[in-house]
């Protein structure tokens, strides 16, 4: 029996969350047998602007520019200037763990882990020290050419499911 290799690449399925937070306890954690890396809390907000929560992620900065940032603005942390950040998390995990000290001891707790993967802005004290390039997207001047194709009364079927005809299969897809 033979098998055929498949060559086609793989593909992914990303949860990233993203919001803004407070930089926190940034570290460079040493590795016995690796290269060290960057690492940083983030007290992210969330709730009503009146009455704000907070949640806390301890994060691996895992891209060269967030690293770069976020070594640009340890001072800052260190300093305890409010250091506001605009972020995104992905691969976010929950690690279980058990308090072994203070009014908590003996029982479970659990920190929400993530590898910090972009920075938007940041704010130090309230003024803004780095915003992000905008984005050029790619797919942006076809779809205004496809838009501008289009019949001007083509709202009729806007939102419409494809018809079933006209959809392929999914062994349709797969064997083209």
């Amino acid at each position: 029996m033979t098998t055929a290799s498949n060559n086609a690449p793989t593909t992914y399925f990303n949860l990233h969350t993203q919001g803004i937070g407070y930089l926190n306890r940034v570290r460079e954690v040493p590795v016995r047998r690796g290269q060290a890396f960057m690492a940083c809390d983030i007290a992210a907000l969330h709730g009503a602007s009146d009455d704000v929560e907070y949640t806390r992620f301890d994060c691996k900065v895992a891209s060269g520019e967030a690293d770069r940032l976020i070594r640009e603005h340890l001072e800052d942390v260190r300093a305890e200037r409010k250091v506001l950040i605009a972020f995104r998390i992905g691969d976010l995990w929950v690690d279980p763990f058990m308090y072994e000290k203070g009014e908590r001891k003996g029982q479970p707790g659990a920190s929400l882990k993530g590898r910090l993967i972009f920075i938007e802005w940041i704010k130090v004290d309230g003024q803004f020290s780095y915003r992000a390039p905008a984005r050029t997207d790619t797919a942006a001047p076809e779809a205004a050419e496809s838009a501008e194709s289009e019949p001007a009364d083509g709202d009729a079927d806007q939102g419409q499911p494809t018809p079933p005809a006209a959809r392929k299969s999914t062994a349709a897809r797969q064997s083209a």
